[in-house]
């Protein structure tokens, strides 16, 4: 009998555009893989989450408030609900469903979607060596880290949590309101279900989650968030044009292509970003990134170039943004 699953992934909402997205497969989907195996069976489980198959133009179906519209995945069985959406929402995380069917079977699954609160501020985070200990800069340390260490293994940065919750209260006076938060990642969709884990863990916001391209095989594992990393412009774009009422922090590392990316952010969205904020993954700093954040500065953006959360958070009440 084949199989069909379905992953869904946490979308959002305006006050006139809707987008939720998801993968169809015709194996397990990844999230079915236990994260807190020890050792080699935690190493195989994530190998198994980059063997997947994914299920190309198969129809889906988005049902909330009303709503009922049908698509079809793309070759890689990804698919998005890009659509008109204009009633009164409340602010906060809802829920919506998702069905696919196909032939005598089908399943269906409810994922969240997020209407931010009022606020004047929104916060994107890059993942890997920004909060989540990954050694980017090391390939084989990367990888042993990735197969050897489970969910609850892996480390996290000192302080950012203290520095992230005190970014998602900012400016907030409701106890139930929070800024918005998006952890964007050149990590695979693959993932998705490890880094939401691991942030549910250590009691980061909740967040948007937008990862990059899935991977279907095992060679593809070993270059796992190389390559590329434009889809981190292309989605941190996508993400301020659709609240372009806010006001962006941002925070990366030099690990990898981070000050680069935002400082194409900055010149394309001149009022929108208020802070740029990239951790020090080596022992020094390195003299490029640091031309950059200067750069960054001259378009009247506040930098910061930390090793230390201690110090973004020092900045952060220096220039009022906590």
């Amino acid at each position: 009998m084949a199989k069909l699953d379905l992953k869904l992934y946490r979308g959002y909402v305006n006050d006139e555009e809707l987008i939720v997205s998801g993968h169809v497969f015709k194996s397990w989907a990844p999230d079915k893989y236990q994260l807190d195996s020890k050792s080699l069976r935690h190493a195989v489980a994530i190998l198994q989450m980059f063997r997947i198959k994914p299920y190309p133009n198969v129809e889906v179906t988005l049902i909330f408030k009303g709503l009922n519209i049908t698509t079809r995945t793309l070759d890689d069985g990804f698919f998005r609900f890009t659509v008109p959406f204009t009633e009164a929402l409340e602010s906060g995380w809802h829920k919506y469903e998702v069905t696919c069917k196909l032939f005598d079977f089908g399943v269906v699954e409810s994922g969240e979607l997020l209407k931010p609160f009022k606020s004047k501020l929104g916060i994107i985070s890059d993942i890997d060596d920004t909060f989540l200990i990954s050694h980017s800069n090391s390939f084989f340390k990367k990888l042993y880290v990735l197969l050897l260490r489970n969910v609850n293994g892996r480390q996290i940065f000192e302080d950012v949590v203290v520095h992230y919750k005190a970014l998602s209260r900012a400016g907030q006076t409701n106890d139930e309101a929070s800024n918005s938060f998006f952890y964007v990642s050149s990590s695979e969709w693959n993932l998705y279900e490890f880094i939401e884990t691991f942030a549910r863990l250590h009691q980061l916001p909740k967040a948007v989650i937008k990862l990059k391209k899935i991977k279907a095989g095992i060679s593809d594992f070993l270059f796992t968030g190389r390559g590329s990393h434009d889809h981190k412009f292309i989605k941190i774009k996508d993400i301020i044009s659709f609240y372009p009422q806010l006001d962006y922090v941002l925070l990366g590392d030099d690990s990898q292509h981070d000050p680069q990316i935002y400082e194409r952010i900055c010149k394309i969205f001149p009022k929108n970003i208020k802070a740029v904020y990239i951790r020090q993954t080596s022992a020094r700093e390195k003299n490029k990134v640091t031309m950059i954040l200067n750069n960054i500065s001259a378009m009247d953006v506040n930098i910061c170039y930390f090793k230390y959360s201690h110090e973004a958070i020092k900045h952060s009440k220096s220039i009022g943004v906590i």
